[in-house]
């Protein structure tokens, strides 16, 4: 079975004319294995030793420390796939040490698999290696499967030791809420209990937002959420992870019943949130911080303020700008806000979000007229950007910024050209000392021939990528150009405002509001490429080509007074 895998690799080797390319991943589920197991130092070394027996070139490796393999949420697996996925096939095989390490769920597996084939990728186990005739397939599903069964009855095990830990009044090692802290009580081989008591200094704050939300500060009755959420910030209070209160996290502290003394464990899903049945959860005694009647008048507090309950006042019609518009300041969204005069009119503005939902203390906020701001935007926009002479002086200054950085490119290409012709002269003097007997192939020198490959490949992969990068595009003929701005003139100042909306986001990153000042800011790649007909969308990573305005370069800010707020 082996002999036959790695003939198909042979025959993959020769239609390519090259050495296979391999990504390496590895994996380990917890934390605490990243930071003291030898997994990964292994799993990498066993790798390496793979590629070397085969003369194939590690390219690139992925490495997930402290993740579970039963889905795909993770960061470092997900950038794998995408850029095993990107246009210039930067790899033909993804390498790791068993199935598991990649997917512990067959079906995810399986569908990965089928991705990945799609991309001309393969994906090999060193220590499961299987070919692709039907008979390997179903050995590799039957792998897959025992590795979920496994999976879950760890899982399965490991719960029931929590649960039991939780019967027994221990801390399970989750999160702490506000106003408790943990403390050891015992210790159990190499194992610590811990239980939750009563932090003094936090436990007040818990008691002042319960008794602001139902009585207030005795001069004005209820306050709430929001107001409570600015005077906590006003006045320095902070969550258990030193950030500052939002109405999410002041809500949860207000329906959380362990501060009345119930802790209840095995709530929910850990993973998809779903809440467990109630004969599933197991409730446990701690230090109650608040009294359960005036808990209890909290919860119908809430109950009666919910907008389910009481719907809030509906301002409907789309807004052009929402997404778009952001406060200078804090980079928060401008979102709408209304106000109606004693006349009975609506007034709408873009109001900075930030300072709205956590106070003066996160941002001084600051708001414009709605109508306002929509016609300063694309007034400019149908001024200073979408015409031809703008539009050819935009695209003008890209191809003279491209032209400088040739040179730069030019250099980088002959330094890398330097460095792969120098591993190629340390390759053959070894090779040469091995065919006259001056030195012997040992475990050192084999390693000193990896490395040097490996290093060789790299080089080469860079040099051939930026090769491939460095042509600079095709000029844009005036016509195109011309009608390009026409277009856009016409799209966004007609039609229904989602049309028009959809328009904007596909050539401006965001609009800054700030007090004096308004600045409209996209990427000229992008302009570029929607000008030349390929599409209004990037792929990969955005280009770090200085900003367009929508005035000339010299003075790259629209400014205009704003409203008085």
């Amino acid at each position: 079975m082996n002999a036959r895998h790695r003939h198909d690799h042979g025959n993959v080797e020769a239609i390519l004319d090259r050495p296979l390319r391999v990504c390496a991943y590895l994996r380990v589920s917890t934390g605490r294995q990243a930071e003291s197991d030898l997994s990964l130092p292994d799993q990498r070394k066993q790798i390496a030793a793979f590629c070397a027996a085969r003369g194939w070139n590690l390219v690139l490796e992925f490495v997930e420390p402290g993740a579970s393999a039963t889905d795909d949420s993770r960061p470092e697996f997900q950038k794998m796939i995408e850029r095993a996925t990107d246009s210039d096939r930067p790899f033909d095989v993804i390498l790791v040490h068993s199935y598991s390490r990649f997917f512990r769920d067959s079906f995810g597996l399986e569908m990965y698999i089928r991705r990945l084939a799609k991309a001309n990728v393969r994906l090999i186990s060193i220590t499961q290696e299987l070919g692709d005739d039907p008979a390997q397939v179903m050995m590799r599903q039957v792998i897959a499967l025992f590795d979920e069964y496994q999976s879950r009855e760890l899982a399965k095990h490991v719960l029931r030791a929590m649960k039991e830990n939780a019967r027994q009044g221990f801390w399970n090692g989750a999160p702490v809420p506000l106003g408790y802290r943990t403390e050891e009580v015992e210790k159990r081989g190499a194992r610590i209990k811990k239980r939750l008591v009563i932090d003094p200094v936090e436990a007040e704050t818990i008691k002042m937002i319960f008794r602001l939300y139902l009585h207030g500060e005795g001069k004005s009755g209820p306050i709430g959420m929001k107001e409570i959420v600015k005077r906590l910030n006003e006045r320095g209070y902070r969550t258990r992870r030193n950030a500052r209160f939002g109405v999410g996290s002041l809500h949860k502290i207000l329906t959380n019943t362990i501060y009345v003394g119930q802790w209840v464990f095995n709530r929910s899903e850990s993973k998809t949130g779903r809440q467990k049945p109630v004969s599933e959860h197991i409730a446990i005694e701690v230090p109650a911080i608040i009294e359960r009647a005036e808990f209890d008048a909290v919860q119908a507090t809430l109950k009666s303020r919910d907008p389910r309950v009481t719907p809030p006042r509906v301002v409907s019609g789309p807004i052009l700008l929402t997404g778009l518009a952001v406060c200078a300041t804090c980079n928060g969204s401008m979102v709408l806000r209304t106000g109606t005069s004693k006349s009975g009119t609506v007034h709408r503005y873009y109001s900075c979000s930030t300072c709205s939902r956590q106070g003066k203390t996160a941002c001084k906020g600051r708001s414009i007229p709605m109508d306002k701001l929509d016609t300063m935007v694309v007034d400019e926009l149908l001024a200073q950007l979408f015409t031809a002479q703008r539009l050819t002086a935009i695209l003008v200054g890209l191809s003279a910024r491209r032209a400088s950085r040739a040179a730069e490119v030019d250099g980088r290409i002959a330094a890398l050209q330097r460095q792969i012709t120098d591993a190629e002269d340390k390759l053959k003097r070894l090779y040469k000392m091995v065919e006259d007997g001056i030195a012997e192939m040992d475990d050192i020198l084999k390693e000193r021939i990896a490395a040097l490959k490996l290093d060789r490949e790299r080089n080469q992969a860079a040099f051939d990528r930026i090769r491939a990068n460095a042509d600079p595009a095709a000029g844009i003929a005036p016509d195109v150009i011309e009608r390009f701005g026409r277009a856009m003139r016409e799209n966004i100042t007609t039609g229904e405002i989602p049309f028009r909306k959809a328009y904007l986001r596909s050539i401006i990153d965001r609009i800054e509001v700030d007090d004096d000042v308004i600045r409209i800011i996209g990427d000229k790649t992008v302009l570029e490429q929607a000008i030349g007909g390929k599409g209004l969308a990037v792929p990969g990573v955005r280009s770090f080509a200085r900003k367009w305005h929508a005035q000339g370069e010299s003075n790259p800010c629209l400014r205009r007074e704003r409203a008085p707020s």
